[in-house]
């Protein structure tokens, strides 16, 4: 067995490709109507459709639950922190924070209340701090991580 895609059931199919091209950057590359894959495997589905696979009524469909994500990583998050400032309809569950690990993050909802996250990449979190001064030893106890992962940060 393999996993293929995580899919999110959409009440407005046009807005949410909308959405996740002006926001995340992502393209339409299978459209069938009621299903669309975008860029990265993300997959959206109607909120119609997915009622009748799941033999579901219209209330049975909720948004908002705050039990799971969709995550994100960007290389320039600075750019991308900057960007989503301009966007006036974004519904953040909170603003950029710094996880202790030293990557810094932005969570935020779709228009149907999935949460996204968006965070810094992970190697470059790593070379912030080299380049920051820090020995190769502080940065893996500051990140948390193995000497190996550091070291092939530096590449």
């Amino acid at each position: 067995m393999k996993f293929k895609n995580p899919l999110l059931v959409v009440s407005d199919m046009e807005k949410a490709k909308k959405f996740y091209k002006d926001v995340l950057n992502l393209r339409v590359i299978m459209d069938f109507g009621a299903n669309v894959t975008l860029t990265g495997g993300l997959c959206l589905q109607t909120k119609e459709t997915w009622m009748g696979f799941i033999d579901a009524k219209e209330e049975d469909i909720i948004f908002g639950g705050n039990n799971a994500e969709i995550y994100f990583e960007e290389d320039d998050f600075d750019a991308f922190a900057e960007k989503l400032k301009g966007i006036d309809d974004i519904d953040y569950v909170h603003p950029v924070i710094e996880h202790r690990w030293g990557q810094r993050v932005v969570r935020f909802y779709d228009p149907d209340r999935h949460i996204i996250e968006v965070g810094e990449n992970m190697k470059f979190v790593c070379r912030r701090f080299l380049d920051s001064g820090m020995t190769e030893e502080e940065v893996a106890v500051r990140m948390d991580v193995p000497m190996k992962f550091v070291q092939a940060c530096k590449k």
